[in-house]
Parts: C-alpha cells; structure tokens; sequence
C-alpha cells in the first residue's frame, strides 16, 4: 500500500459538506491531513465540473463514488458521464436500498440487475462496485446475501467495496473476505470495530478498535486492492481529527 492509495470518504465529514463552499473549506482539510484522494458520498450536490476543478484546485482525485441503487440500474448512461466528468473510475452500490433481496429469487433479480449495469460500467472503461453492511450477511436457503450477489453476477461486472466494520458486525470474518474477493477487490472501506464500556459496538479510528490491521492490509493488497478508503459513520470527537489518526495509522503501514 502506498500513501497515494489511502483515500478519506467523505460521507464521514457530511455535516461539514452541506454547501459548495464548506466543501471548498473540506477539501482543503482534507488535503492538509495528507489525503490525496477522496470519494464523493453523502454530500451536498456540486455540478460534476465544479466538483472536479475544486478537487484539482487541492491535487486530490475521486478514487470512487456512491449513487442510488435505482439510478445506477435505470439512469446507468448518466452515471457514466458523471464519473467521467470527475475523472472517475469507480462506483459502489451502497446497499439494496428499496429493493427486495429477502428472498433468493429476490436476491437473484437484483443481482442481475447489478450484472447488467455493471456491464455497461465496464463497456465505458469504468467499474462497478458493492458496498455491503450486516444485513448482506442474513443467510438465504444457506448463505449470506453478499455471497448470492457475487455468485450470481460476473466479476467484471460487479466488484467488491468490502466495509471492515459492517463485515465484523455481521459476524464474518474480515480475513476471509479479503481473500473470497482475490481480484475482485479494488476498493476497501477500511473502518475499525470497538466496543463501548457499556459493551455495545461502536466505530472507532483505524488502529484504536479491534480490526486485526497487520493482517487485514496485506490481504486487501494481496487481493487487488487500490484504494483503502478511510470512513467513520460517526466519531466520538473531531472526525477531522479522527481522519486523521486513522491516515497516520495507515501511513505507517505504507511501503
């Protein structure tokens, strides 16, 4: 892993994003820390061009995007000349959102939606991803969700944005999904797991949770990885601060 491969979601700093010009003032943070790269989700819209000069303004690139199930699967073409507008080459599901995948017909329908969509990623030089949270680990007629949608769907159409934390909180293990997605794996959402004095689950920065990282790091990059996307759903203080500890942590796991 190099340190231009550690990217900051910015879904985590969202409260700090709700105007062009906090995320302008974001951005700017974000570069400061030592990022050099960030995804674009769960911020206020920015017109794609906007977006891309404010990201060349600071030297950062978008390593990857999220986007709604629906527009990924009805509006694929407009997804497409998103990422290439802001030079982009990934995007993720970020969950099944209103679609069923109770049951494995369900699930089967979605995965040939994802399939389908993913083809046309691929046909434009671009690639489409899954993000998963717990829930993809209920297990249908045996197996979790997340297995039927990979089995279901060809690697080139749909890849993994593995998340480190939702895998734990499911009660897989991290380890081994790192390598059931052996080239299959182009972006990590790297996220600790701790547990509270009142013994409930709770994110935590990258190296102060309970993520075996020693292991966990060279796995992802054995499978492919390229980006290692830093995200905390919520922090406990600062979460610049908390982007922080998680990019020195990472830093010193660099090549």
């Amino acid at each position: 892993m190099q340190v231009s491969q550690i990217a900051a979601q910015l879904y985590t700093l969202r409260d700090f994003c709700k105007t062009p010009q906090d995320i302008a003032q974001t951005l700017k943070r974000v570069r400061a820390i030592g990022y050099e790269a960030v995804q674009v989700s769960g911020i206020a819209y920015v017109p794609e061009e906007e977006m891309k000069a404010m990201l060349d303004g600071e030297g950062l690139v978008c390593c990857a995007t999220h986007e709604a199930p629906q527009k990924i699967f009805e509006e694929t073409e407009a997804v497409i000349e998103r990422l290439q507008k802001l030079g982009c080459e990934y995007t993720a599901i970020p969950s099944p959102g209103t679609y069923d995948v109770s049951t494995l017909e369900a699930a089967r329908k979605f995965a040939a939606l994802a399939n389908t969509a993913g083809a046309k990623f691929q046909a434009a030089g671009q690639t489409l991803c899954y993000h998963n949270h717990h829930h993809e680990f209920i297990h249908i007629e045996g197996k979790p969700l997340l297995e039927i949608l990979y089995g279901e769907t060809d690697p080139k159409n749909l890849q993994g944005e593995p998340d480190t934390y939702w895998v734990q909180y499911g009660g897989a293990s991290v380890l081994e999904w790192m390598q059931k997605l052996n080239g299959r794996l182009p972006l990590l959402h790297v996220k600790d797991y701790g547990i509270t004095a009142e013994r409930q689950p709770i994110f935590r920065e990258i190296g102060k949770g309970n993520l075996n990282w020693h292991d966990i790091l060279p796995a992802a990059e054995a499978s492919g990885c390229r980006w290692f996307i830093v995200e905390q759903d919520t922090c406990e203080g600062d979460p610049f601060e908390a982007l922080q500890t998680s990019f020195e942590y990472l830093k010193g796991h660099c090549n």
